[in-house]
């Protein structure tokens, strides 16, 4: 007997084949898929930075770090935005942005704000993201400590710089100078004197002391060779119990300020405009100034750099003492307490100082590395080959200390200037100079 099939029979099942059909192709469709699919979560990290000058691009250590942190994370759609702020503007936008309770994920903090901004409760503690990451190690201790304040880690230190003494090899020569006089005080003294009295007819300076207000910053090298400090712990203060106290006006310190002096008798003149501009232009021989001076001549003059300019990492030394200093400063990376996305912020601020990526940028921007596995191996190797005097610029940074991270920092460090500068113009004695500040300084700091 033959199969009987009824019509309904027959469209019921051209019906169904239909529908089997459409689901097939439904879940071929990419539009149909990303309909079913869960969404994407959009997240925008938003980061307020100096502008480096205005000349070093940020966009070129943050692109490759936050690839890299949405390869991490597939499941969101990362997007940072970040705005740029000159550097006598950056602190005023900052305190503004973040008292203001702006949801900021990450900020550039000068190293001598941390303390301030750290106090101010602004600051996410980020110590357990340090212990948790493993890497701490690997910084240089005077680097990694300059983002601690009260025992909490409130930033990490990326990058830093150095100072010490750049010449013109040729003027050097012509005077007959031997560039190893340099290195100590009576050597160095002696070496301007002989400078100006050939040279002066030309308008060649040999040396000249800074009469801006970074002053301080070239006369604590002094101060730490010769075992003193800025500031120390103190117990016995009216309010916090045990707190900062100005030190600098210790018998080091006065000796210190002593050598300004002696610098100014011999003939050494304080400059109230940027000397590294007059040694660009050969108007001055020697000058003691930081590691972005390659920086300021052109990349295509590099390949005769160390063949005209010479460089010493030292700071000069008294009679006697062998040990030196130096002065880092540099920039920090922090998350504001109001970020409302502190792991990523955290996790994208791991991969900006990754050496992968750290190390391209530095070489990029010539500034210092505060990783020790930077500083030292294969990869300073490559930055000295390519930066004119890199390895030997680096070499100071375990020698290097920075200014305190007490919030009333920057109020000291105008105290210690105009001190200096009372040095200059012969207004007082270094050891009266140094403790009037220090009272102004002791009031600052709530004692």
């Amino acid at each position: 007997m033959g199969l009987i099939v009824s019509g309904s029979s027959i469209i019921s099942g051209i019906l169904a084949a239909g529908i089997v059909l459409s689901i097939i192709l439904a879940s071929t469709n990419p539009a149909t898929l990303s309909a079913v699919s869960p969404q994407k979560k959009n997240v925008m990290i938003t980061a307020i930075l100096d502008n480096l000058g205005g000349v070093i691009k940020w966009g070129d250590i943050l692109r490759p770090a936050v690839e890299e942190l949405k390869s991490r994370h597939p499941e969101l759609n990362i997007q940072l935005n970040y705005t740029t702020t000159p550097y006598n503007e950056t602190r005023t936008k900052l305190l503004n942005s973040l008292g203001n309770k702006s949801a900021v994920d990450l900020i550039s903090v000068d190293q001598i704000w941390l303390g301030d901004f750290a106090q101010r409760g602004y600051l996410a503690d980020i110590s357990n993201y340090v212990k948790l990451w493993g890497r701490s190690s690997d910084w240089y201790q005077t680097n990694f400590d300059g983002g601690v304040y009260k025992g909490k880690i409130y930033g990490l230190w990326a990058w830093t710089d150095v100072r010490g003494i750049w010449y013109w090899k040729d003027l050097l020569s012509k005077t007959g100078i031997d560039p190893n006089s340099l290195k100590t005080w009576n050597g160095y003294m002696a070496a301007a004197r002989k400078i100006n009295t050939i040279l002066g007819s030309e308008g060649i300076s040999g040396a000249v002391l800074t009469g801006l207000n970074y002053s301080p910053d070239l006369w604590y090298p002094y101060l730490w060779m010769l075992g003193g400090d800025i500031l120390v712990m103190k117990s016995g203060h009216p309010i916090k119990g045990s707190y900062w106290f100005p030190a600098y006006n210790s018998s080091a310190g006065v000796k210190a300020l002593e050598f300004i002096k002696e610098q100014i008798d011999s003939g050494i003149k304080p400059l109230k405009s940027n000397p590294d501009k007059l040694f660009i232009n050969r108007k001055l021989a020697v000058l003691q100034s930081g590691s972005w001076v390659p920086g300021v001549f052109p990349r295509q003059s590099w390949s005769t750099f160390v063949q005209r300019i010479g460089f010493i990492p030292v700071f000069p030394v008294p009679y006697g003492l062998n040990r030196t200093s130096t002065m880092m400063g540099g920039w920090e990376f922090a998350i504001p307490q109001t970020s409302k996305n502190k792991e990523l912020a955290w996790e994208l601020i791991t991969l900006m100082v990754d050496p992968r990526i750290m190390s391209p940028w530095l070489k990029q921007t010539g500034f210092l590395p505060t990783q020790k596995s930077i500083g030292s191996g294969p990869q300073l190797n490559l930055l000295n080959e390519s930066i004119p005097y890199y390895g030997d610029m680096a070499s100071m940074i375990p020698i290097g200390k920075s200014r305190p991270v007490a919030p009333e920092y920057p109020q000291i460090a105008e105290q210690v200037r105009h001190a200096i500068e009372e040095v200059y113009y012969g207004i007082k004695q270094p050891k009266q100079a140094l403790n009037d500040a220090a009272r102004e300084s002791a009031k600052s700091l709530g004692w």
